[in-house]
Formats: structure tokens, sequence, C-alpha cells
């Protein structure tokens, strides 16, 4: 039955916590009760980009995108929208400081600029229905593998495409392809029963990072054909998503993607009648950072307590149960069915000559448009924070953006200009990682931020190395310090000589790059660490034991809001008489200077 309007309302895990399910309920029923059900089909899909403004809709085939929708409002949508053909302006998207709404999706910054490959499905198909997925394209590249390209043609055109290991250090993936199959191909010689497994990494353990859960929740079978080409041109045999327990809704799509992929002879004996067999099987990881490293996450499928080892051999010749073995990210392999389908010349014409095609970022921090992109290589971060990401809440200044998670380095706003790719952002002193990208302002302390990062990767690390166990917790320490107001002579060039020994003596990539925060900030905010040192004063005003709370008696009205939120009582004063701080009393929690309307309340 062809519908007149098709609502696409998102469902993934952030929208699901603000309530989508129930308003998707509520749509359904207001529908049945307006008697539209036939005219209206209310289909969920997997993220739009822009939860953060959850629950988000858009209404097709027009396009019109409504966000921070609620129960209350959805008889009046229905009404006045679906009914009447009247778009309601008051749930459409409005650019901060701006007050003329913009109602198309593809007519917002945060959406026109974005060039879609690994996302090339969001929003657009119900994520557990495997019949969209092959409407839209699906299977598609898998059928003509199978039906007339060689295992050797298949890497051949991955490795043409310039595509780069989206999960952390870019290796080339053809080439790692390649290595891999070269291994299985010499161990079949001795023995022809012999293993290849095809693991797809999906344990994405940087803080506020969200791109492999999004591509999961919304374009599972993605992953799924996209493993099924890798395991054909590499030999496999077996194929893993690793996947950590914190995704249930993730988990419930990606099982029920491979069900459905069995069932219509995409997966398991013969596939597509071709001989070739491949299957998949969902292992849930227990969250820990470290299985991001592929060895650790290999010892974690084996049973053993995740932690890396030397290489070489590499995975591609002793992996999984000493088997060869290919690990790619989820982001990663969401680029393969694109690249059979349209060709690695088509590929390369997007992004820059070392880093072609896409990459998907989880803007975050202080911008006024967080959410998920997904970007041509090469563009600049000043594109990334203004254009798409709206710029900066309350218009403050930009003081640094943080790429890459933990391990990754902050820059400065001097080089806003710089292009967005592996090897610009090595340059910087950053690095590409995953794809997090967090936007701090003015507020921010590079001191604090640095401590911050390492208070995670300390936390996080196996603690096999000395260099990375001892070392992290060393640097830590000398933060710590700092922002204690407790800081010492020569300890920023002790930071910088323990940061180096790290890098130098850990065994895996996690360790190697556990000390790109601070080396990073120390580099462009250096003189912000002096200050705390020499002057123990915090600049951003964020350290708590370097800042004071005081009254300005001149400002002060004694309205007495400070004194009723205080925590402590360090706040009081008679009724329409200047107040005080107790210092002694103070926990410098903020709550006066939120309360009071008169700016009285000085921080310094």
């Amino acid at each position: 039955m062809a519908h007149r309007l098709h609502v696409m309302i998102c469902t993934c895990t952030n929208c699901i916590s603000n309530g989508a399910l129930k308003i998707k309920n509520s749509l359904e029923a207001e529908l049945a009760r307006q008697k539209l059900e036939d005219d209206v089909r209310v289909v969920q899909t997997g993220a739009s980009g822009l939860c953060v403004n959850g629950p988000v809709l858009m209404v097709q085939p027009d396009g019109i995108f409504y966000q921070h929708l609620a129960e209350k409002h959805i008889g009046n949508l229905v009404e006045e929208h679906f009914l009447k053909g009247r778009p309601v302006k008051s749930l459409m998207y409005m650019p901060a400081g701006e007050e003329t709404v913009i109602p198309k999706l593809r007519d917002i910054p945060f959406f026109k600029d974005q060039r879609l490959i690994a996302l090339r499905n969001r929003g657009l198909i119900d994520p557990d229905s495997i019949d969209e997925y092959i409407a839209n394209d699906g299977y598609k590249a898998l059928a003509k593998v199978l039906g007339g390209m060689t295992p050797e043609a298949v890497i051949e055109e991955i490795e043409k495409s310039g595509l780069r290991g989206r999960g952390g250090a870019g290796f080339p993936t053809g080439k790692k392809w390649g290595f891999c199959r070269n291994y299985a191909v010499k161990q079949r010689e001795k023995d022809p029963d012999s293993a290849c497994y095809i693991i797809c990494n999906a344990d994405e353990g940087d803080p506020g990072a969200f791109m492999d859960r999004s591509i999961l929740e919304a374009d599972p079978h993605s992953i799924i054909e996209a493993m099924t080409i890798g395991a054909y041109a590499m030999g496999g045999t077996h194929g893993y998503i690793y996947v950590r327990i914190e995704y249930p809704l993730a988990i419930r799509r990606i099982h029920k993607a491979i069900e459905d992929a069995r069932q219509y002879g995409l997966l398991g004996d013969d596939i597509l009648g071709s001989g070739f067999s491949f299957d998949l099987t969902v292992f849930e990881g227990a969250g820990a950072f470290v299985c991001g490293e592929e060895t650790s996450l290999i010892h974690s499928i084996e049973g053993m307590t995740p932690e890396p080892t030397q290489k070489p051999p590499f995975p591609a010749e002793s992996g999984l149960w000493n088997s060869p073995t290919n690990i790619n990210n989820v982001e990663t392999w969401a680029n393969i069915a694109m690249i059979i389908n349209w060709g690695a010349d088509w590929f390369r014409e997007i992004g820059t000559e070392t880093s072609p095609g896409t990459k998907v970022f989880s803007l975050a921090g202080n911008i006024n448009n967080a959410g998920l992109v997904e970007v041509p290589m090469g563009i600049t971060l000043r594109e990334m924070v203004y254009d798409i990401g709206g710029g900066i809440p309350f218009n403050k200044k930009l003081k640094s953006i943080q790429t890459g998670g933990p391990s990754g380095g902050v820059i400065p706003e001097s080089l806003l200009d710089l292009e967005v790719d592996y090897e610009r952002l090595k340059e910087a002193g950053a690095i590409m990682g995953s794809g997090g990208m967090i936007v701090m302002d003015e507020d921010a302390c590079m001191v604090d931020i640095a401590k911050y990062f390492l208070e995670f990767t300390s936390d996080e690390s196996c603690g096999k190395c000395s260099s990375c166990r001892e070392g992290a917790a060393a640097m830590l320490e000398i933060l710590e310090r700092i922002c204690e107001g407790k800081g010492q002579a020569g300890d920023l060039e002790l930071l910088e000589e323990i940061s180096h020994a790290v890098k130098d003596a850990s065994m895996c990539g996690l360790g190697q790059t556990l000390p790109n925060p601070v080396l990073s900030a120390l580099k462009y905010f250096r003189e912000e660490y002096e200050v705390h040192i020499r002057d123990r004063k915090c600049p951003a005003k964020t350290c708590k034991a370097l800042i004071e709370y005081r009254i300005d008696e001149e400002k002060c009205t004694g309205c007495t809001a400070c004194a009723r939120v205080c925590p402590t009582h360090a706040a009081s004063g008679e009724k329409k008489q200047p107040h005080k701080i107790d210092p002694a009393k103070c926990i410098k929690c903020g709550a006066c200077a939120d309360a009071c309307k008169f700016e009285a309340v000085i921080v310094e």
C-alpha cells in the first residue's frame, strides 16, 4: 500500500532515552484516531545525527524536520501537518541566536555540508527491516563480488580506493586485507581445513564517542554485507562482531540482522548459491578500553585476560587462536559496499590525496550543534565548528579542539583553518583516532583537561607495561599537584620527560599515544601551566584549589539568593544588606554565582 507520508522517527539510544518510543506510540494512536493510518506510515530509523535535540523525526517526502518532541505535541502535529498540510513551525529547528526556523533537514547547516557514505542509510530505513536495506541497494555489492569478482580483484579495488582504517592509526585497509589473505593461503597449503577469522571491532571505548554504536543501530546489514565481502576476499571462515555490552540496542539489532540475513541466504552455507560459506557470531565485551587494541580484543574472545602482545607477529599472520585474522572497526567496514558498488576512482574523488573518502565524527563539547557528522576528509576545523557545529554557545571564544579521544591531542584556536586528515592532525600533535572531536570554549582549563584524560587512561591501562602503568600514574600525580596549587619548578620538564619515555617504551598503541593530551597541551598552552605553578592561579577559574569566591558589596542588593542556595551556609547576611562569603566554609560549588542575578559574586 502506498502511503502519502512517511514519518521517519529516530529510535537510536539517545532518542529512546528521551522518549522516542512513547512519541512513536502516541503518533500511531493519534493517526488511528484521526483515521490516517492508511495515509501516513510511521517508520523507526537509526540516528539522524542531531539527536542531542531528540526526540526527532523527519516527514517524507517533504523532508520536514521536527525536534524536541514531547507527547503533548503529537495531537497538534497530526492535525495540523498530517491532516491539514500545515507544518508546525514551533517544532522546527532554529539556529542559535536566530529567530527564523529552517523547515527542511537538507537546509539545516548541520546536515547540508555532510557527505554520507558510512552513514548513507541513517534516517532512511528501518534497521530491523532487511527488505528496506535491500531496497536501498543493500547486498548489491555482495552479489557483485560473488557473481564475478575474484578475491584478488576485491582486495585490489579496496587498495586502489585508498581507504584507511577508521579506528585509529589509519593503516591502508587494502594492504591489511592483502596481508591476511597471503597468510591464509600459505596456511591452507599446509592444512586445507585451517581457519581464517574476520573481526569487526565495535568496542568503541573513547569517552563521548558513539560513531560505531550509531552505525550498528542504524544500518546493521551494511556491516554484515561488508564482513562477508571481506571474508570472501581474504578466505575467511568465520567472523566475530565484538561489541561492548553497554550497547544493548546495537546488540539486539545486529542479532536480528544476522538471523534475517541467514534466512535470506545471505549468510551461512552456500551464500547466494556461490559455494562460498561464512557466518557471524556476536561477542559481547565487558567494556575495557584496552580491548580497542586488536591483540587485546583477540585475547578477550579467546577467554583470556585482555592484554596486548608484542608485534610481530601481527594478527594477519597469527591472530585469533593462532590463525590469520583481520580486524577492522565498524566505520571502516561501513565503507566497503559503497566502494564495490561505485568503484575506487569514485571514492578517491572525495577527501584528500593521502586520506580519501569521508570521516564520521562525534562532535561534542561546547558546541551549539552537537551530534554525529560525516564529512569529506580535508574539511577544516573552522568549517566543522562554525558551519556544521553552529559555533560556540553564548558567543564565547573558542579555546581548543581535542581530537582522537583520550589518546588524542588538543589543537588551539590559532590552527582553526587546519585541514582534517591523518597527516595534518599528526603534524599538529593530535591524531584522527576513531573520530571523537571535543570543542572547548574559553572557560576550559587545559591543565584540568589533560588531567581528566590521564585519569581515564591511567584507570583503563591494562598494567602489563610498567612504562604505561607507572608512567601514567606519575604523570597524573604531577598534574594533580599542579591543579591543587602545589606545582613546583621543573614539573613541566619532568612531565615531558616521562611522556616521551611512556611513548617510547609502551608495547601497544594505547600506551604509545597516552601522553598526547599532555604533550599537545604543553606545546600550545604552556603559559597556562606556568601560571598554575608560578602564580598559583587558574586563568580559566576551574581548579577549585586555585580560586576564591567573594561578594562585591557595591553590586549586592541583599536579595539573599546566594544564602538560600549555599549548601554549607558560607554565604550569609541580612536581607537588603550586602552579603559575605566565609572562605572557611566555602566548598566552591558555584551555586551562589549561578543564583545571583546582579553579578555580585566574584570568582578570582
